[in-house]
């Protein structure tokens, strides 16, 4: 994952993480970039430097800011994306990027009828996942 930041003199700054991005090195990250100037669109009224976020890590800060103990769908997402950026994303690539996710163990998934939900993975849902794939 790779951040640039732009302060308001024209600096720019590259914030690269290698591995394993978890919850606690994306807060770390959020905060840094605040002292650098905020989000636009994120942090309104902080900063105007502009940020360059892939849509995929746009998709995962806004799963982790506004659904982070609740089950949410990819329509729930799509919603909270286009209130929250101002600008449109289509259902298919928020499920893409849902799924993506799951895959990498941020979220898990539970299918009721014929929709599909996601919840973020706690540290502790983490470690009973680990346990249950080390016992199969």
């Amino acid at each position: 994952m790779r951040v640039e930041v732009f302060d308001e003199s024209g600096n720019r700054y590259t914030i690269t993480f290698q591995g394993r991005v978890t919850r606690d090195k994306a807060l770390r990250l959020l905060d840094v970039v605040e002292l650098l100037g905020g989000m636009p669109g994120l942090n309104p009224g902080v900063g105007d430097s502009p940020l360059v976020v892939s849509k995929f890590d746009e998709v995962r800060l806004i799963v982790e800011k506004s659904f982070p103990i609740v089950w949410f769908s990819s329509h729930d997402v799509q919603i909270a994306y286009e209130q929250e950026l101002k600008k449109p994303i289509s259902l298919s690539t928020v499920s893409t990027y849902l799924s993506r996710m799951t895959e990498r163990g941020f979220l898990t998934n539970r299918r009721m009828s014929n929709r599909r939900s996601y919840r973020w993975v706690t540290r502790m849902s983490q470690g009973a996942l680990r346990l249950v794939k080390n016992d199969q």
